[in-house]
This record gives C-alpha cells, structure tokens and sequence, in this order.
C-alpha cells in the first residue's frame, strides 16, 4: 500500500501528515510527502521556494515521531496544487491521498472548487480529508449508501485500507418515501412504517449483493433528502470518520454542479473518504491490471 499526503506546512496539513502516518503504521505502508510549488511566478523564486521546500519537508519528517517508523520520502514538484498532486500520484502508483482542508476562496470555489474537491473530481484516487486532530485509529465510522455500486466500492475500499478496522461502522440509508404509495395509504404512520420496512429489504439485498453481508455494523434508515439525513445523523453520532462514494461524471456537469458528496465536503466537519469509481481508478493506474 502507497500513501500520498500533500502539505503546505499548515496546521491543517500537520493533522493530514499525522493521519497518514498513524494509516501507514497501521498497515506497514510506504508514505510520500508531497509540497507543491506554484511555478506562475519568477524562476529564481520558484527555484529558491522548492530549495526551501526540500529543506523544510526533510526537517519535518525528521522531527515527527510518528514518521520514525515509517518509510517515507519527500518530494517536491511545481505547478497548479491538485495537477502537481495527482502527477505525484500517478507517478508513485498512490493507493490513497491525505489531505487537509483547504481555505476557501469563495468566488474561485463557485465555479472551480477547492483543491481537495478538484482532485477528487479530476483523479481516480481515493481521498481522505482531514478535519480533525489524529487521536488514534478511528473508532466510530458512518457509511451513507444510496444502493448504488459507488457506495458498495466506497466500504470496500474503507475496509481494504484499514480504516474501519477497528471502527464500530454505521451504514446509513435515507429513504423518500413514493407521493403514489402516500395517496393510496389510509393512515400515514401506517405508510412511512411500511417504507421504512421496505427500504430495510432493499438495504439488505444491497448489503448481501456486494459481499457486505458479514460486515460488523449497525443499519440505520431515515427519511428524508440524502445531505439533510447525513448531517442530522452526523450531529447525533458525532464520527470520526465519513465514508462516501462519490459518481464519476464528465464536462460541464462536473464543473459546475454540485452533489452530495461535494456538499458534504464542504459543509460537514468531519474527517471525509471519498472514493471514486473503481473502474475509473483502475482506468488510471498506469501497468495496472
């Protein structure tokens, strides 16, 4: 296993570093530590930034004691921040990228999207983003699932990295009940019970379909829109960690609309796997099979 963790020397990518370390530890990982220098500048002060940048990675690695265990090496690379990350990514053959949260930019963000929401959407890697200080392995993990393939490979893909290893993992379903079964029900306690019933079924189908069946987890429905039912769940259960599928999607769309997953990104504070497709990964993993 490959991980790659971006930093730009902040606060935010020091609990990303940590986070990748406690991973890379738990799972005799190899850890690169990526620093992206913005080339749209003069040379001569793209070539001092990347010589500070190399200087300041190695004295970083060297004062973290949660890298004295780890096979890590720094490097260093220019350009836009998310085409440099995703060029190191390819090139190390990355199985997942560590990332802070980034500042926002609120026009830029509108029409482009953050760093961490460009990589995302132009890579075909995992991305875990981290909000929160690193207190150990994560112990409680909340999966929302819309029954779609994206969902199933985002658990599996969590499960494979170690992440939930040692997690009591929720998986979440929000359902809307049908305006058809609601006009043709008598009493509306009867009917949302009877949706409630069936979204179970369907969740279970899901589950055993996509070998998720043994899993050790809690099930949870709730009614109501997909962002409103993960917020109010993340408020009450308060995770360390949200696992997410998110759709490949091309174009326009994918610039300029938004989504779930992209919400959640934004709004929730939590630590956030988002995992693509995993035919679009694989597509983009050079010698892969």
């Amino acid at each position: 296993m490959h991980i790659l963790v971006a930093t730009d020397f902040s606060t935010r990518s020091q609990r990303a570093l940590r986070r990748a370390a406690q991973l890379a530890q738990a799972k005799g990982a190899e850890l690169t530590l990526i620093k992206v220098v913005d080339e749209d500048q003069p040379q001569r002060l793209v070539e001092m930034e990347m010589r500070e940048a190399e200087r300041t990675l190695g004295e970083l690695i060297g004062a973290m004691t949660e890298l004295r265990e780890v096979h890590c090496h720094p490097i260093v690379v220019g350009g836009d921040p998310f085409d440099g990350i995703l060029r190191a990514a390819a090139a190390q053959r990355a199985d997942i990228i560590v990332m802070g949260t980034h500042r926002k930019q609120f026009l830029r963000d509108i029409f482009v999207g953050t760093t961490i929401e460009r990589v995302i959407r132009a890579g075909g890697y995992p991305v875990l983003m981290v909000n929160n200080e690193v207190d150990g392995p994560y112990g409680t993990v909340l999966a929302p699932v819309d029954l779609s393939d994206a969902s199933a490979n985002a658990i599996r893909a969590a499960r494979t990295m170690g992440l939930i290893d040692e997690a009591h993992l929720t998986i979440l379903h929000a359902f809307l009940p049908s305006t058809e079964g609601r006009m043709h029900m008598a009493g509306i306690d009867e009917y949302v019970s009877e949706e409630r019933q069936e979204a179970k079924r369907e969740l279970t189908r899901f589950l055993v379909k996509n070998d998720l069946g043994m899993l050790k987890s809690s099930l949870r429905l709730k009614e109501g829109g997909a962002l409103e039912v993960i917020s109010d769940v993340v408020d009450q259960m308060g995770p360390d960690l949200l696992v997410i599928g998110t759709h490949g999607r091309s174009g326009l769309e994918k610039v300029l609309l938004g989504s779930v997953s992209e919400e959640v990104l934004r709004s929730l504070n939590v630590d956030i796997l988002a995992v693509p497709p995993a035919n679009r990964r694989a597509s983009l993993q050079p010698g892969r099979e």
